[in-house]
């Protein structure tokens, strides 16, 4: 396996963004869900240009302070987990990554 590769054809969307806002890469999966929006084409678009305040306010915080946002939404009666968490490279901050994907109505909790 390739490093990387695995993630391209995963049905986790992924988006990832460097530390100005800059969208850098898109699995096949991100590309379907932002489609509408522009699809591949997103890359090499900045991410506050894609979201409304006051979301863009949250993004702009969370570049500056190297901080994750975790919240679910539902969209065409799909509810989803939107997972936003910083990235590294050598220990060196380089942006942000977005995963997003579906999750059943209920969703079963257990403490281990």
């Amino acid at each position: 396996m390739s490093h990387g590769t695995w993630i391209k054809e995963s049905p986790v969307s992924v988006t990832v963004c460097d530390t100005r806002g800059m969208i850098l890469d898109m699995n096949d999966k991100a590309v379907e869900t932002f489609q509408k929006d522009g699809g591949r084409a997103l890359i090499g678009k900045n991410v506050m240009d894609c979201h409304p305040e006051p979301s863009k306010s949250q993004l702009k915080e969370m570049l500056k302070t190297q901080s994750t946002n975790c919240y679910t939404i539902e969209s065409g009666g799909k509810r989803k987990l939107i997972y936003q968490v910083p990235w590294y490279e050598h220990h060196e901050f380089r942006g942000l990554v977005e995963l997003s994907f579906e999750i059943p109505s209920e969703v079963p909790h257990f403490i281990r």
